[in-house]
């Protein structure tokens, strides 16, 4: 059977185009959600779904929703997928873009796209909830006149025409992807233990002076690299704050160690997955 991937957003979205990337040459079929709360749900009903989840972007930083409901859930992190996020600009075949009336996207494609988008002031710009969707309403309402800032994936698979491609301003747009399983599915997905060189945790540290340095010190003797450190605000907790790290190591024997040496330091730890890290970043 084919791996089955829930994905927030519809057909030929960014996280589509990802799970299809991370899997690759492994045919699969996706489970499209409206929202990442409607992900996590649809992913408790069934042990059997793999999800894929963006974790933070190099445009816009960390996904702290996304954060947050990964810690609340079951789910583990069996891998990552880091890919760049190329947008191009589709409509309807056989129409000029100096013919076009009206851009559709997400606000955040929008904003990714502005310089290209404002050398062309035929096109009003409207805003939509997502990129493929755009595009979709386009093919499926036949809406001339309308173009997408979309993925090619998208563009392709709703039988838009391509008018130009690579239309962000910034070239170095990468997506960071985390692979979520149950934990009864993990070991399948997951890779041996001697290929592990990343970790996700989480923890929140006692209010006391010097906490996160004591912990960071601990790390840095064992050699762990710290390669992402956020902290959020606990709420109804004032001045405390839950702290998301990312540690990749070369040995795992030495990462067990660090976290066994720094454990009794903290509160509401957490060991969120244990994976290999994804180095496709050009």
């Amino acid at each position: 059977m084919k791996p089955k991937v829930t994905i927030q957003g519809v057909a030929g979205c960014y996280h589509d185009a990802a799970a299809r990337a991370y899997f690759a040459p492994t045919e699969i079929d996706t489970v499209p959600c409206d929202t990442f709360q409607a992900m996590f749900e649809t992913l408790d009903t069934d042990a059997s779904l793999i999800g894929i989840l963006a974790i933070e972007n190099t445009i816009a930083g960390a996904l702290l929703q996304n954060h947050e409901l990964l810690r609340k859930s079951n789910l583990t992190i069996v891998g990552e997928h880091k890919m760049r996020i190329s947008h191009v600009l589709a409509a309807l075949p056989g129409q000029p873009i100096d013919s076009l009336t009206e851009v559709n996207s997400h606000p955040m494609a929008l904003m990714q796209c502005e310089q290209y988008l404002r050398r062309h002031p035929n096109l009003r710009i409207v805003e939509k909830l997502d990129t493929a969707g755009s595009a979709k309403d386009i093919a499926m309402h036949d809406l001339r006149g309308h173009a997408a800032v979309c993925g090619e994936l998208a563009a392709e698979l709703y039988g838009l025409e391509i008018l130009a491609r690579g239309i962000e301003t910034n070239k170095r747009n990468f997506t960071r992807f985390l692979i979520l399983a149950d934990p009864l599915m993990a070991p399948e997905l997951k890779p041996k233990e001697e290929q592990l060189d990343k970790s996700s945790i989480v923890f929140t540290l006692p209010h006391t002076h010097g906490a996160l340095s004591k912990v960071l010190t601990i790390f840095s003797f064992y050699d762990m690299n710290l390669s992402k450190i956020q902290s959020m605000p606990i709420i109804g907790r004032e001045w405390e704050y839950r702290f998301y790290i990312d540690l990749t190591f070369d040995s795992f024997v030495r990462y067990r160690q660090a976290l066994d040496a720094v454990r009794p330091l903290l509160n509401d730890f957490r060991v969120l997955g244990e994976y290999k890290e994804c180095k496709n970043e050009i």
